[in-house]
């Protein structure tokens, strides 16, 4: 089993700390470690073959973070995911299962989640495409949901209202949209050519005349425009008859916001995340972010405040969907805060 590890998106919603350069991922914010190194962490008894796709701009700090026996995809435009995996597989060999992560989850619970990969890739094995469904925990509008009757997908369903995303979790069948995948190479893109024919077309032709050395396979500029941009759950997932689910009991976040990075970081006594940089007096509740200067505080509580060495944001906790809208701003009149 080949492990594909896809490293793009820019995390936006993590703004200061996660930039176009160095995204969220690759933020080592874990005890000194990122999630793209934990992604590596929780795979190595699974497969020592791994495929990085990654864009040109973030190549540097990926091959940084990498193990050996790793390849490198690199994209000089982003075209979705479908086009990555697509580029993925056409570069693997058919019958290889490519298990296709985002490199920006936190996981816990490493038994559950090994016994949950090995099902997969059994599943994979005997032809079919392969999800992951988290047990959706709570009434979530910000996931997409896999609508399921044990490992049969019964629907794919956008992201919901709120008072939908409750009659989802209350109905006890549906499952939040993890975003890995499990599947033999040559299935995937027989299933992309038959649902998505463009793509398929697009990429098959840039694979034909990319140029690759022993650690890296470049896809130029002139070959990625000529690809249509597409997630894999609207050109495939969505529209095959041949995928199955794996219902995942795992700890699961995808760390969209500073409010989700919050509940995952070790806390002290008050309740406030573990800096040895941060001195308190009669504060709690708040995400502390800085690994240079002292952040001293007084009679605050449920604030987010993130110190990075050119820009510092501070807001209030529960309301960080703001901060994307806060990024463009600051970044119109100062865009180099983006890169």
């Amino acid at each position: 089993m080949k492990t594909v590890i896809l490293c793009g998106g820019s995390g936006t919603r993590l703004w200061p700390i996660s930039r176009k350069s160095t995204p969220k991922q690759f933020s080592k914010i874990f005890n000194g470690h990122s999630l793209f190194e934990k992604t590596i962490q929780r795979n190595n008894q699974l497969s020592d073959d791994y495929l990085m796709v990654v864009n040109q701009a973030q190549l540097p700090k990926c091959k940084e973070q990498s193990t050996d026996n790793t390849k490198f995809l690199v994209e000089s435009i982003g075209r979705n995911t479908a086009p990555a995996i697509a580029m993925a597989a056409f570069v693997s060999s058919p019958e290889e299962v490519l298990l296709v992560l985002p490199s920006d989850h936190l996981i816990k619970d490493m038994d559950i989640y090994k016994e949950c990969v090995l099902e997969a890739k059994n599943l994979a094995q005997k032809g079919h495409l392969v999800t992951f469904g988290i047990k959706a925990a709570y009434p979530e509008t910000g996931y997409g949901y896999i609508e399921a009757n044990g490992e049969d997908v019964i629907s794919f369903k956008e992201k919901p209202d709120a008072q939908t995303a409750l009659e989802y979790v209350k109905s006890g069948k549906y499952f939040w949209n993890s975003g890995m995948f499990c599947f033999k190479a040559g299935v995937f893109l027989d299933e992309l050519k038959k649902h998505s024919p463009e793509i398929f077309e697009a990429c098959k032709l840039a694979s034909e005349s990319i140029s690759s050395t022993d650690t890296e396979i470049e896809l130029t500029q002139q070959m990625m425009e000529k690809i249509p941009a597409d997630s894999i759950d609207y050109a495939v997932m969505e529209k095959s008859d041949n995928v199955k689910v794996v219902p995942s009991f795992f700890h699961w976040s995808d760390l969209g916001s500073f409010d989700s990075l919050y509940e995952e970081l070790e806390k002290d006594q008050n309740q406030n995340t573990s800096a040895s940089n941060h001195y308190q007096v009669e504060s709690k509740n708040n995400l502390i972010l800085s690994d240079k200067r002292v952040i001293a505080t007084f009679n605050v509580e449920d604030l987010i405040i993130v110190d990075t060495d050119d820009a510092l944001l501070i807001g209030k906790r529960g309301q960080s969907q703001q901060v994307k809208e806060l990024m463009l701003a600051v970044t119109h009149d100062h865009p180099e805060l983006a890169k």
